[in-house]
């Protein structure tokens, strides 16, 4: 009768783990996001998972941290957003604009009101529509 072994599996529920280094360049890249996309303080801080207002500030003035995996996987959404408007719109303004405009796929909603729910999963439906728009290249 052959062995059975035991097969190690990876902690799927870890998820990715990001150095402190690519938090922060994250975190530079979401505060000029929320410049351009002409978000409030409080606005970013729904999109973040929570994260205070304050905290939210200090990103702004260049004081940067550590931020945990759900917010680490919250600002890798906002950029995946992000790229995939830049891909659709030849014009960038019109791509900034766009999560504020409504849209009949969100049910007259913009994608902002989609994505201030504030669960990861709201973002995550967002980034999906775009990049199915986009298409898989």
């Amino acid at each position: 009768m052959p062995q059975l072994r035991q097969i190690e599996m990876p902690n799927a529920s870890a998820g990715p783990q990001f150095s402190d280094v690519e938090i922060q360049a994250m975190q530079r890249a979401v505060v000029s996001l929320g410049t351009r996309w002409e978000l409030t303080d409080d606005e970013m801080a729904v999109l973040l998972g929570g994260v205070s207002v304050r905290t939210y500030a200090r990103w702004k003035v260049g004081q940067l941290g550590r931020a945990g995996i759900d917010t680490a996987a919250r600002m890798s959404n906002l950029m995946g957003i992000h790229k995939a408007l830049r891909l659709l719109f030849k014009d960038a303004a019109r791509g900034y604009g766009w999560i504020k405009r409504e849209n009949t796929t969100f049910g007259g909603k913009t994608a902002l009101d989609v994505m201030l729910g504030g669960q990861l999963t709201d973002l995550m439906r967002v980034r999906s529509y775009l990049d199915t728009v986009r298409g898989a290249w």
